[in-house]
């Protein structure tokens, strides 16, 4: 097959849809040279279960966050028709489809693939529920597979920075099991939702390599042993082999093709190529033409995750893991990540903003957002007396510890809604420099830094990070970046190009040096990170146990 059928077919389109916390994004994107020609949105309506289940009322636990498969279901039915409408491209041209998700979102189905929420027995019971990646509330089953681990030696350990996270597979499916062991048993398996989407669409069951290495502990061709399994309970010995196994794809390639039932709910004709399943960020890293070894790629919205390439593989602390072929084929890709990014910004805005802020904002026609940002914007580093420790929704990298929470240090009866608002915005770069900082000390090289996602639209956040960071960032063109990351594989699955690499030098984009940092306020957040340092260590570090406290006091005074 040519390297660039494209070339020879320059009508031919493919479709990405990306999967996210609150909505699923489609994008239709030309084969030859990555234009998108439409997009369409659709929003989820149940967004993220928190309080009670829907329908039952079942109240649900502090840290839950569930979601509901009918929502990602109606993305396919919704947005993906609306797309292809929009962009006048009739439905024989698409030759594939590409697919991403938020990761780690985990559910237990049926030996068929039908989520054991949707049988009428299991409606009510929360743990039949896909668990989206912010579910925190197995955090001491980690805590588990962390020490269990560690006192076994056990040499996957290193290749998470030495630490598993919470939103990770097996303290879910660990969790599963201690508080609801009919759910358990009845689970045939157990997937990650990025795989059940394609499951959905070719009829048959595929497993992604990303998604197992990075979520799911599977390293040198391997899961966690029986044994190691049956020292965390003995009732999950055979976890891995009776519901989580399955043969490895390798990313870029063709899970199947669209079944008849896909074909009637997408629009699309039957037998369309589909891109074996992906998790966003790393889908995103082609389309920002960041798939070369040393270039970090931070997608930021609700949360950030940042990935990177390298040639060698060497441990980093607090890492989410490091994969061989997690991002390519041929290199080693680590991830890391902030669990809350925009969320921060976003809890804030909504909730602590004064009413005439509000007022001010709606006769000026923008954003609480916006009118927080110009009243600090000019504002000399470090006039606020604040810094802020960024852990919301936890601590993902370099602690791996969901049971911290927020901090803001040096407020006074002076302090002003808007510099709380810029002080939490430095902390998640202060955050995203501690990250950069373990890379770097542990030599692995972090040559550039490229911004995707929601918030590379906003101008505060990028001179700050540019500023915090001291370096410039590079900014992904494309708005819709694992969407167009999804479609880029979709091309690769349906024969375009031979690989990823390829793909992205044609079909993605990015704009280098895009803000460059100024030194004068670099200078001065260098003396505000080295208290965010101190900050950072003294309740994440064993300086104190008092974030820890607080929430086990939390959780014992909730009702349950």
């Amino acid at each position: 097959m040519s390297p660039n059928v494209s070339a020879n077919n320059p009508a031919d389109v493919v479709i990405g849809v990306d999967f996210g916390t609150l909505s699923g994004r489609a994008v239709v994107v030309r084969v030859a040279d990555g234009a998108e020609l439409a997009s369409a949105v659709h929003d989820f309506e149940h967004g993220v279960v928190t309080e009670t289940l829907p329908g039952s009322g079942v109240a649900l636990a502090p840290d839950t966050a569930l979601q509901v498969p009918a929502d990602y279901r109606a993305v396919l039915r919704q947005a993906v028709p609306k797309a292809l409408a929009a962009s006048g491209v009739p439905a024989e041209r698409v030759i594939g489809i590409g697919t991403d998700f938020t990761a780690s979102t985990f559910l237990p189905v049926t030996a068929d693939g039908t989520p054991l929420c949707e049988l009428p027995e299991f409606a009510d019971r929360p743990h039949a529920y896909p668990k989206l990646w912010k579910h925190h509330a197995a955090q001491p089953e980690a805590d588990d597979v962390n020490a269990v681990a560690e006192e076994r030696g056990e040499s996957w350990l290193a290749r998470y920075g030495g630490r598993i996270s919470a939103e990770w597979e097996f303290p879910k499916a660990l969790q599963v099991l201690r508080e609801d062991p009919v759910v358990y048993d009845r689970a045939e398996r157990f997937i990650e939702a990025a795989d059940w989407i394609v499951w959905q669409l070719c009829g048959s069951e595929n497993r992604n390599a990303c998604v197992a290495g990075y979520k799911g502990i599977h390293q040198d061709g391997a899961w966690p042993s029986r044994e190691y399994l049956a020292a965390l309970d003995p009732r999950f010995t055979d976890f891995v082999t009776d519901k989580l196994a399955h043969p490895l794809s390798r990313l870029g390639e063709r899970a199947g093709g669209l079944t008849r039932a896909a074909a009637a709910l997408t629009g699309l004709p039957e037998g369309t190529a589909v891109a074996v399943g992906n998790v966003d960020a790393h889908t995103t890293a082609a389309a920002a033409r960041t798939v070369e070894p040393g270039q970090m790629l931070a997608i930021m919205g609700t949360s950030t995750c940042h990935v990177l390439n390298a040639v060698e593989f060497a441990e980093v602390p607090g890492m989410c893991g490091a994969v061989r072929d997690g991002i390519v084929t041929g290199a080693w890709g680590y991830e890391a990540g902030q669990s809350g990014v925009g969320d921060i910004f976003g809890w804030f805005a909504d909730g602590f903003a004064p009413s005439e802020y509000v007022s001010e904002a709606a006769g000026l026609g923008i954003t609480v957002h916006e009118l927080l940002s110009r009243k600090v914007a000019d504002q000399p580093v470090g006039a606020h007396g604040l810094v802020a420790l960024d852990w919301h929704n936890g601590n993902r990298s370099v602690l791996v510890d969901h049971g911290l929470s927020g901090v803001v240090a040096g407020m006074t009866l002076a302090t002003r809604p808007e510099e709380i608002y810029r002080a939490l915005i430095e902390a998640t770069a202060f955050g995203t420099r501690t990250i950069l900082d373990a890379f770097q000390n542990s030599g692995v090289p972090v040559d550039g830094f490229t911004v995707a996602g929601g918030l590379k639209r906003n101008d505060l956040v990028l001179r700050t990070y540019a500023d915090v960071l001291n370096r410039p960032l590079h900014v992904a063109d494309s708005d819709q970046g694992p969407a167009l990351g999804a479609a880029i594989h979709a091309a690769v699955a349906a024969g375009s190009y031979p690989d990823v690499p390829t793909a992205s030098e044609a079909m993605g984009s990015v704009t280098r040096d895009a803000v460059l940092p100024d030194p004068a306020r670099a200078a001065g957040y260098d003396d505000l990170y080295a208290i965010y340092t101190d900050l950072h260590d003294h309740f994440g570090r064993g300086g104190t146990e008092a974030l820890h406290r607080l929430r086990r006091i939390r959780d014992e005074n909730h009702t349950r």
